[in-house]
């Protein structure tokens, strides 16, 4: 490996003056800033890894004896630890023992566990175990490192004196010896110490237990005369010194194993003294001459102290509650807690600085920052400094407790960040951020117990290992944390509010773009609400309407208008004052103004104001339409537009908090670290001070947790629209009707005649592009005709039951009982083994002796018996589920107390409403009890679906109050989704693969390799290119990552604490076919998400490709030598198969190409995603970041025999959102190929307990029909007004885009959005009148469908389309015809 590697890394150097207050480092950190495409580079230097700092600074050599002077015994100590923050401490004690000459000469080294990663480290580390006498282990969670550590102290461990490993891994935990005490059988006895490990979900318990032991053992084991006996009191005792952490506690602990333990000592009788005992938990505060352990004590000595300044003497100065580590404390390391109180006490916060010594803060929080009296909270807002989740540190966490702490307290609850693995350069440095470790652990974990804002506001001193502040990060979480305190004690009338809405692509029609969401409606509602709760709104207009006439200035862009509302506009002077990087855009985008959201004078800032309320529109990224800026390999910055309108919310419109109205904006897309930002990081910068309150879509949680880390959002959930099934229109319909009379005359001699009228139908309903038919008239035998019959049927039965959310979902308006149906049904559908509950389709065929998933199987292979046997099943699932929801509801239709009716249902035999529905189908011998279980899950679901906590969870946050966390994902799978106004979180990204997820991946894997075999001469694919996307992950625990994993042929291993760090290998003959190649494209929402799991693949494929297996046996072996051998590289390099966008950056851009129509050729689109998507993850050099490696990438995808995504929840489809095409490569697989041949392209869809692989031509028609062409889909959209045109022209501006990448998009479909939305004059109208800027691009796109090749249409259609396109244009124009 080259001694420097590189990685690409753009810094403005104009912003660097932020970090002048760290003298320690030099504005050399920051190279020049120039256009996204040319490559400007920082170092990640040495080793490709995230630190490269050595032992060697912590390792202290005694001085060499003077003439005459006796040598003393040598004890060499070695110690591991997470942290950094004992390093000072341990060196001090070891000073003063070798100062002292007595007794014994101390060595010392010391290994932070991240740099074992490094092998010439970690062999060093084995060398100084060799010659050691006493080792120390702690922190030690991360299984891969844990594993190095037992592997190499095992070796050394009889030969050592003594082994002491505090709370750690078990399997480092068993390490532990001291004399006669060992926890080598520690998971296998019943030893006190076992108890700790073996409850799986007992959260901090292990560091409590541990705490109490450490507080009441050595007093018994005193008096107890067995050496076993003492040597536990020292362990216990050694801990207690460990955790006392002071140099004075270690010197005396190093004092005690030395002369109990080493041989050359025991007869010295080395004195020593007690352990210095601190307080578990208390109050610290740097200028207190004691820890406290009574808040009342704190506040009394607080309030006299006579170095109060004016504001902190205010009794309406607000109070900030700390979360500190002991051990930072303790070992005198609390430079950077100093920093943080005395920034808040001079901006005029009083703090309340708690600790705890374990890692459980959620008694502490409760005991110290609630009024025991009133129990009221002392404080406004609560910062952790610690990083960690408030229950369970780096191990266990509980997160039921931690909320339960937080509820009570009920204030903003934000986790600022030290950072742990890196030095403060390496950081800097690092295009990534903070160390994926660190994400995992301190920033994913503390999100699910509500956390906010990771903010990193101290950095580690590469020599000391002492931690300073970073003081532009303390200030900014300081500001913020006041900020967010501050909405608790403002008033509603006095606050002001900034509703954020989006553009998206830039079009007056498409003002208030979000997925799923009526944004005005919401925002009327919203409105009226908060008008209500005492807030200024001004003069709020009557309608939604009239709303939408204020902020875009003509009634629904109908009236000639060549703006929006302009708020503000802003001179170029006054930008520069108030935009501190303003200068750093300029190498993008020119000096200021531009001529994005300006006039050529001034900046203009698009919105209108109401009273304290400021409703602005949000600029786009602005490179949409420009084909050389989309080509860029990076992200542009913002440009001045952009800047200018958050400087006008934060500073001159003066909000206290911002409201981002839907999924989703650009500001947490824009470029910089992907977590842990620095103050150089452009969404740090626009977001500024501002608390920031984000609904995000239930369904979305990949994105919101970006929103999340990257803008500091307090995400709050929104229900998706109540889904309803797809239905049959038009043809289908008849063919379904077609279907029942053949079935009730097949056998009459019309079977025949019946038949031909049936593939008649389907011929012009384009089914035979899906189902082999005969041709018409063709004599078949009865068995024939029942199979094509049956296959008809299957494929209409398919559109049918679809999923599909109708109209638009509006904030406050949950759906009633009867639109939850659909929802229920699917959720019954779905086995949940982990409850003990069955799905109902598996009851009721096993009523009539069948397994669910043998006529699952049956009907997708068109066995008509079997097909109608599903539908009867699926008819009796909704008929018992409608009856159940009607007994639960009032005449209103709402849901009227679900337990009481619930509770009447149930024990009264037929009373049950179910039971009563299914006597009357052939189910009626269901089995009760299974049914019982599942219809009281159905219950909890209902009172679920039907609730509403959007607006109130939006008023708390405004309020000042903790907004209770909840997972995001799909609420079929996952109900706990729901009630939704909820703080959104993702999971715990080493969670993932789930074994469950495992499971479901392997069954999709073997269908698409079945079905490729199929559609490819009997051969299996030799490469899949496949894309990993971070939501789809999320609400599946992982199953796209298990497909991949499957592929290759590899499984998961889970450590004790449920984390997926490594895999282990699938022989060939348990695999019983050969290892898949595959190259993977990863989104860049997961590339943030869970780059851990990255890195797992990459070592996986690389472990995979260096396997002496034949190649014909494994394909990624096969390729990676052929590889290796033209690029002259070895064949680790070579087999490079995990690929993303640069770190900062996100998406294709082919989906921004496509909606602006900003394109030339499919060429250019392929250029662009091989020019953004050729960025490398190496889990050789894991700290290097993103590297580009184009050749390697292009030579990856030459080889695919086939290109697979994954379509995970019925919500979004492949024609919903842009995001699938922009991610598709099979046009670029075709032109990449040395034989031309186009790759078949499938998608695996698992939205039903059926899950199903289709090629990507039928699931383009299969949304097709579901969807744009159907009259339930387009006239629910279509009563969502203006918003529902521009849902119904993002269809078809996505099919196009299909059409682009893929060309698997059949002429008819376009034929048919014609005839509906073009042909019907009646339609034709309502969308004009409705969007009239919407229709135009919707007309524009038809043409463009023509012009490009896409659709062959007759010269009288096209004729249409370019008169209506003028007459449109004049329409918008204002001018009369």
């Amino acid at each position: 490996m080259a001694s420097l590697v590189f990685t690409p890394f753009i810094l403005p150097c104009s912003k660097s003056e932020h970090f002048s207050s760290l003298s320690h480092i030099k504005v050399s950190l920051f190279p020049r800033l120039t256009q996204p495409s040319s490559k400007v580079f920082c170092a990640a230097t040495g080793n490709g890894l995230f630190t490269q700092t050595k032992p060697e600074v912590r390792r202290i050599i005694p001085d060499p004896y003077s003439a005459g002077e006796l040598p003393l015994p040598r004890v060499k100590i070695v110690y591991v630890v997470l942290e950094a923050q004992y390093q000072s401490s341990l060196s001090a004690a070891v000073r003063t023992l070798n100062a002292g000459r007595r007794h014994a000469s101390f060595e010392l080294v010391g290994y932070l566990v991240e740099e074992l990663r490094d092998e010439t480290t970690y062999c060093t580390f084995c060398d100084d175990l060799a010659t050691a006498n006493i080792f120390i282990g702690s922190l030690i969670f991360v299984e891969e490192l844990a594993l190095k550590v037992k592997t190499a102290v095992e070796k050394e461990r009889d030969r050592m004196d003594a082994v002491l490993v505090f709370p750690s891994m078990p399997e480092v935990m068993r390490l532990n010896k001291l004399g006669s005490f060992s926890m080598s059988q520690l998971g296998q006895s019943k030893s006190p110490f076992f108890q700790l490990f073996k409850r799986k979900k007992q959260g901090a318990g292990f560091a409590e237990s541990m705490l109490k032991l450490v507080r009441t053992l050595p007093k018994v084991l005193k008096y107890l005369p067995s050496d076993k006996a003492q040597d536990a009191r020292l362990y216990i005792l050694s801990l207690q010194f460990w955790l006392g952490g002071s140099p004075e506690n270690l010197e005396n602990f190093l004092k005690m194993i030395s002369g109990s333990y080493i041989p050359a000592l025991k007869t010295s009788k080395i004195e020593y003294s007690d352990p210095v005992l601190f307080l578990d938990s208390g109050i610290w505060h740097p200028m207190a001459p004691s820890m406290y352990d009574d808040a009342k004590e704190y506040l009394n000595w607080y309030c006299t102290r006579r170095d109060l300044n004016a504001q902190l003497k205010d009794p309406k100065a607000p109070v900030i509650g700390l979360v500190l580590q002991r051990s930072h404390i303790v070992t005198g390391d609390d430079g950077h807690y100093v920093a943080v109180i005395m920034e808040l006490e001079a901006r005029g916060a009083k703090v309340i600085p708690i600790f705890a010594g374990g890692l459980d803060f959620s008694g502490p929080t409760e005991r110290y920052l609630i009024n025991p009296v009133n129990n009221k909270p002392f404080v406004d807002a609560v910062v952790s400094l610690t990083g960690f989740a408030l229950v369970g540190g780096p191990a266990r966490q509980d997160h039921p407790r931690a909320i339960e702490a937080l509820r009570k307290l009920d204030v903003p609850y934000l986790v600022a960040l030290p950072l742990v693995f890196q030095t403060t350069e390496e950081w800097l440095n690092s295009t990534l951020g903070l160390h994926p470790i660190q994400v995992a652990l301190q920033v994913a974990l503390p999100e699910l117990d509500g956390g906010m804002e990771p903010i990193v506001f101290s950095g580690r001193d590469a020599r000391t290992g002492k931690s300073h502040a970073l003081h532009k990060r303390v200030e900014q979480l300081c500001t913020r944390a006041i900020r967010w305190a501050e909405l608790k004690r403002k008033s509603k009338e006095e606050k002001k509010i900034a509703i954020t809405v989006f553009s998206f692509p830039p079009d007056k029609g498409n003002v208030g773009t979000a997925a799923y969401l009526n944004v005005f409606a919401s925002i009327f509602s919203v409105l009226t609400e908060l008008k209500k709760e005492g807030y200024n709104v001004g003069d709020l207009p009557d309608t939604a309407e009239t709303l939408i006439e204020n902020i875009i200035h003509d009634k629904e862009a109908k009236f000639s208008s060549p703006n929006l509302n302009v708020a503000y506009r802003m001179s170029v002077r006054e930008y520069k004052s108030l935009t501190t990087y303003a200068t750093a855009l300029e190498e993008s985008w020119g000096k200021p103004p531009g001529n994005l959201n300006s006039d050529g004078e001034n900046l203009l800032v698009y919105g209108k104001q109401f009273g304290n309320v400021f409703i602005g529109v949000q600029p786009t990224f602005g490179y949409e339409g420009d084909p050389m800026r989309l080509l860029f390999s990076k992200s542009a910055s913002p440009h001045h537009g952009f800047a200018a309108y958050y400087s006008f919310v934060e500073k001159i419109f003066g909000a206290d908090a911002v409201l981002h109205f839907g999924t989703h904006g650009s500001l947490e897309f824009m470029p910089g670290k992907q977590v842990g930002m620095s103050d150089v990081c452009y969404p740090d910068s626009l977001i500024g001070n501002i608390p920031n309150i984000y609904y995000y879509a239930a369904n979305n949680p990949s994105e919101a947790t970006i929103a999340k880390r990257r803008s500091y959002a307090n995400t709050i959930s929104y229900l998706t629209p109540p889904a309803e099934n797809a239905g049959l229109y038009k043809g289908l319909k008849q063919l379904s009707e077609l279907i029942s009379s053949y079935q009730s005359l097949k056998d009459t001699g019309r079977g025949q005649q019946i038949v031909s009228s049936i593939i008649s139908t389907a011929k012009q309903c384009n089914l035979d592009k899906d189902v082999s038919l005969p041709e018409e008239g063709e004599e078949l035998l009865p068995k024939e005709r029942d199979l094509v019959v049956g296959k008809v049927y299957s494929k209409i039965m398919e559109i049918e039951s679809r999923l599909l959310p109708c109209g638009l979902h509006i904030i406050g308006e949950p759906p009633s009982a009867i639109e939850a149906v659909a929802t229920l049904v699917n959720i019954a559908a779905l086995d949940r083994p982990e409850d003990n509950i069955f799905s109902l389709p598996g009851i009721l065929a096993e009523t009539v002796g069948r397994n669910i998933e043998d006529v699952y199987r049956g009907s997708d292979r068109g066995i008509l018996a079997d097909v109608e046997l599903l539908r009867q099943i699926t008819e009796a699932s909704r008929g018992s589920i409608t009856a159940f929801v009607e007994r639960t509801t009032n005449k209103k239709g709402q849901v009227v107390d679900v337990a009481e009716k619930i509770t009447s249902m149930f024990g009264f035999g037929l009373a049950e409403p179910w039971i009563q529905y299914l006597s009357k189908t052939k189910f009626l011998r269901a089995d009760r009890e299974k049914l019982r279980t599942l219809f009281q899950f159905l219950a909890e679901c209902l009172n679920l679906v039907v609730a509403d906590n959007e607006l109130g969870s939006l008023k708390m946050a405004l309020e000042g109050s903790y907004v209770e966390p909840g997972p995001g994902g799909d609420p079929i799978r996952n109900p706990k989704v729901l009630p939704t106004g909820k703080n959104i979180h993702a999971l715990d990204p080493q969670a993932i693969p789930t074994a469950a997820a495992m499971q479901s991946a392997k069954v999709v894997v073997d269908r698409l390799l079945e079905r490729q075999k199929v559609d490819n001469g009997g051969k299996y694919p030799e490469t899949v290119a496949l894309v990993l996307w971070g939501t789809d992950n999320i609400k599946t625990y992982g199953e796209s990552l298990a497909q991949v994993l499957w592929m290759i042929g590899v499984r998961p291993v889970a450590d004790t604490f449920g984390r997926v760090n490594r895999v282990e290998p699938v022989s060939l003959e348990e695999l019983g076919r050969p290892r898949i190649d595959v190259v993977v494209n990863c989104s860049g929402v997961f590339r943030d998400l869970f780059i851990n799991q990255m890195n797992l693949l990459d070592r996986a494929v690389k472990m995979v490709a260096e396997f002496d297996e034949p190649t014909e046996q494994n394909y990624i072996r096969k390729h990676a030598l052929e590889q290796a051998a033209e690029l002259g590289l070895p064949i680790r390099e070579a087999a490079t198969r995990v690929f993303s966008n640069a770190s900062g950056s996100y998406s294709s851009n082919i989906n921004l190409a496509v909606e602006n129509s900003s394109w030339n050729d499919e060429n250019q689109l392929q250029d662009m995603y091989l020019s953004r998507k050729s960025f490398a993850f190496d889990s050789d050099a894991p700290g290097a970041g993103m590297i580009e490696k184009r050749k390697m990438f292009e030579m990856a995808l030459r080889t695919a025999d086939a290109t697979f995504q994954n379509l995970d929840s019925s919500e979004i489809s492949l024609t919903d959102v842009s995001h699938y095409f922009d991610s598709d490569p099979t046009n670029l697989v075709q032109s990449l190929r040395r034989d031309g041949k186009k790759p078949n392209a499938y998608i695996a869809d698992t939205t039903t307990a059926n899950a199903q692989v289709r090629t990507l031509a039928e699931t383009v028609r299969l949304d097709a029909r579901t969807k744009l062409l159907n009259p339930k889909w387009y006239e629910g959209m279509m009563g969502s007004g203006y918003e529902g045109v521009r849902e119904i022209e993002k269809r078809l501006t996505n099919t196009v885009g299909w059409s682009a990448t893929s060309g698997q998009v059949d002429n008819w479909v376009y034929e048919e959005a014609n005839s509906t939305f073009i042909k019907d004059e009646e339609m034709l109208k309502r969308m004009i009148e409705t969007n009239p800027n919407s229709f135009r691009k919707m007309v524009q796109t038809f043409l463009e469908a023509s012009g490009r090749g896409y659709w062959d249409t007759s010269e009288e259609n096209l004729e249409r389309l370019r008169e209506l396109y003028s007459e449109v244009e004049d329409k918008i124009e204002g001018i009369e015809r």
